[in-house]
């Protein structure tokens, strides 16, 4: 049976099984949640055993349990078979403000071709693809490698219990190649696969002055604010001309190959409706690059959250005694997310103003990722792509962040493949994320051909 016609077969139990997932709330940044992360996780196991896995379990870690499955594949003739490592995440973001979803966010509801619910796509929807593919593979007697899945509950808040996991089953967990799907497309009509992702680092700024909230009648003038300080600081991070002016953050920041930057032009996009898509009448970054290249291949920095004194309804004259903000960079490969953040620490405290005293605390990072795109696994991806959507995708390197794809590298020693198949509109971590099914088949049917292509 080919894959489109076993897809068909079997499109309704699919369907209720990717369900099965979406209806468990494993938001892993809310504590009351955590029993649904052990829900969920084995849940993944059991889909996993049924899908062909010839062993699943649930292995702790010093926080969300990770899903751990394998199969192993007969050797025939003189070649051991390759091992694939399918890495997913079982949790997701919180649905909050539920006034915004247009259907229940943990039950699915199918509408124009798309499946709404959270985690939709980020990241049951992706990870459904890759057990699909695997299940089909499997049953047919097509499957000519060794597959390990290692699923995780915590990669929404960064991952904390991951390296060190890793760390502690490099033997469970060797293989040839990673392959991811949680990362996107360019656009439906136009298959991509990422090729590089920035790193980020992320910090929390705490500024305090007076040792209460002051009349801002009695004191103002006479006393620094701490939020005008921190706007202060908080203004001088990026000048007038995008360039971010921390001393000695470029450092280590390679230029954009010729190559590449020809390739990137090559990308349908037009300026215009990118602005309207996100309401604005123009876009603002690094001069001398496009948006494209300055959301994907240049660092940056922006001011995540803000607040301090009073926001409630009415007026209250406070001058208040604290002010917070939480700050981020995404940074590209080679730049070390360590260096940058005790860069940026030091730089905040020599242009701190007299009057109020700073607090910098690191939350969290992680590294920059490049995938060659001359490697057999690259090569196996390109031509999965090709089958299920019709042309060669192109290689693109996204501006998102998954720290966890460096981990694997420096601990694992072995590339990551990030065969993604989610689209803009998609939503993700947004009220009404969704899945679009034409687009979540053609995923089945291009990790199928991956695996078939990657084994010769």
């Amino acid at each position: 049976m080919d894959i489109q016609t076993y897809i068909a077969a079997h499109r309704e139990r699919f369907l209720e099984e990717w369900a099965s997932l979406i209806r468990i709330p494993s938001v892993s940044c809310q504590t009351e949640h955590k029993s649904d992360m052990i829900r969920c996780a084995e849940r993944w196991k059991e889909l996993l055993l049924e899908a062909g896995c010839q062993r699943a379990e649930i292995l702790p870690s010093a926080g969300n349990p990770f899903v751990y499955a394998e199969y192993k594949c007969p050797v025939t003739g003189n070649l051991s078979p390759v091992t694939v490592l399918v890495y997913a995440h079982y949790d997701v973001m919180p649905v909050e403000p539920l006034d915004l979803w247009h259907s229940n966010p943990w039950e699915p509801d199918i509408r124009d071709g798309r499946l709404y619910a959270r985690g939709a796509d980020d990241d049951k929807g992706q990870a459904m693809i890759q057990a699909k593919a695997f299940e089909y593979l499997v049953h047919e007697g097509l499957m000519a490698c060794n597959v390990k899945f290692i699923f995780e509950g915590e990669e929404e808040i960064g991952s904390p219990s991951l390296e060190a996991f890793l760390e502690d089953h490099k033997d469970l967990l060797k293989a040839d190649i990673i392959l991811v799907s949680d990362t996107s497309m360019i656009g439906k009509e136009t298959p991509s696969i990422t090729t590089g992702l920035r790193g980020l680092a992320y910090w929390q700024i705490e500024v305090d002055g007076p040792n209460r909230d002051l009349h801002s009648g009695h004191f103002g003038g006479a006393v620094k604010n701490p939020i005008n300080a921190l706007c202060e600081m908080l203004s001088q991070i990026v000048d007038k001309k995008g360039r971010i002016t921390i001393p000695g953050f470029y450092d280590d920041v390679l230029p954009i190959p010729d190559a590449e930057r020809a390739m990137i032009a090559q990308i349908p996009f037009s300026q215009e409706k990118y602005n309207m898509s996100i309401d604005v009448d123009d876009v603002f970054g690094e001069v001398g690059y496009s948006t494209l290249e300055r959301n994907s291949c240049r660092p940056s920095f922006d001011v995540c959250g803000i607040w301090g004194g009073y926001t409630g309804e009415g007026s209250k004259t406070v001058l208040p005694s604290k002010a917070f903000a939480k700050v981020s960079c995404r940074l590209v490969p080679n730049q070390d997310h360590a260096k940058i953040s005790q860069t940026f620490i030091n730089y905040l405290q020599t242009i701190k103003p007299d009057g109020v005293r700073l607090t910098v605390t690191p939350m969290h990072g992680g590294q920059g990722y490049v995938c060659p795109i001359d490697i057999p696994a690259y090569k196996a991806a390109e031509h999965g792509f090709t089958v299920a959507f019709g042309k060669r995708p192109l290689a693109a390197r996204r501006g998102g962040s998954i720290p966890i794809i460096s981990s694997f590298e420096s601990i694992l020693g072995c590339k990551t493949i990030l065969m993604g198949f989610g689209l803009e509109q998609n939503a993700i971590h947004s009220p009404n994320e969704s899945m679009d099914l034409e687009v979540w088949e053609k995923g089945i049917i291009a990790v199928t051909e991956f695996y078939k292509a990657y084994a010769k």
